[in-house]
């Protein structure tokens, strides 16, 4: 994405409302639901392009999560939100079981739901949601897997920091098909401690030396990565590829450590729900079709471009 695409997006979606309807602020109060703990910094861009859409739209957005990333404490969550009877829900799917029948019932409430991040278009539909913003995630691992074996690599593993969150998964999943092999047993369940990552790591790549290639799910299982190579003498010598960005990410791009990173755009699932939730309870204006938020590559070709926003909006 071009640095000046979310500039472009922002002024589209004022100019808009400034034709569409009155400058004033509505005042329409919607609830942002995601799955992960309190622990992971990644939402932060999210976080930031909610405040900004919050000003620009004039609603109110509260962002509710699972502090430990407990999938039923997030289904309670969806309940209680939903019973508060907001003018709109943006929700995650991180397991479809689990959260499945809150979502539903909040829908049923008749409250427009738009689903985010996590899950598929398929599974968003058959919720009843007014839309899917986010990557599809099995086609994000599928390219990456693609682009690691045309650059040489055969053996992979792929480190995974939230087991419990299905999409992640779908992400080793494509990733081993991409390199043209059956997915097996090349995941391996890290935890979400920095320093047990870091341990698991460094232990697999001792007892699997002819590793020549890693996909970290994203950078809570990616920085602490960085640092077992870095210790082991091997960055730069492994094929390593991660999805998301953070200043880690970008100075070990930079540094060559990591090869690339599958960027999802998050700040677009902040910003695009809140803006379609504003219009659809103000105008019953819906955008008809999901918005695929991802993915795109950054590299070294292009990290001095987007390093400055790392974590920030990118």
């Amino acid at each position: 994405m071009k640095l000046n695409l979310r500039k472009m997006v922002l002024a589209a979606a004022a100019a808009f409302t400034l034709t569409a309807a009155p400058a004033s602020a509505e005042g329409e109060h919607f609830v942002f639901i995601y799955h992960s703990p309190d622990s992971d910094s990644w939402w932060n861009v999210i976080k930031n392009a909610i405040s900004d859409t919050e000003a620009q739209m004039g609603v109110t957005v509260d962002i509710r999560n699972p502090p430990n990333g407990d999938l039923g404490d997030m289904a309670r969550i969806i309940e209680q939100s939903a019973a508060s009877n907001p003018d709109g829900i943006v929700v995650t799917i991180p397991d479809y079981d689990v959260v499945s029948g809150p979502i539903k019932d909040a829908i049923a409430k008749g409250i427009p739901t738009i689903t985010v991040n996590s899950g598929t278009q398929e599974q968003s539909a058959e919720l009843g949601a007014l839309m899917h913003v986010g990557q599809p995630e099995y086609d994000a691992g599928f390219a990456a897997g693609k682009r690691a074996a045309g650059e040489g690599a055969t053996n992979f593993v792929c480190v995974n920091h939230q087991i419990n969150n299905a999409p992640l998964t779908e992400r080793c999943r494509g990733f081993a098909e991409g390199m043209g092999q059956e997915f097996t047993d090349q995941m391996i369940d890290v935890g979400s401690d920095p320093a047990e990552v870091k341990s698991r790591v460094e232990a697999y790549l001792r007892v699997n030396q002819d590793i020549d290639a890693i996909l970290a799910v994203g950078p809570n299982a990616a920085e602490p990565t960085i640092l077992a190579l870095e210790e082991m003498g091997l960055a730069g010598e492994i094929n390593f590829g991660t999805f998301d960005n953070s200043q880690a990410i970008a100075g070990a791009i930079k540094s060559g450590t990591i090869n690339y990173a599958i960027d999802q755009q998050p700040f677009l699932q902040g910003q695009i729900p809140v803006i379609a939730l504003a219009n659809y309870v103000r105008y019953g204006i819906r955008i008809p079709h999901n918005v695929n938020s991802g993915p795109g590559f950054i590299t070294k070709d292009n990290i001095d471009q987007i390093a400055q926003f790392a974590g920030k909006y990118r």
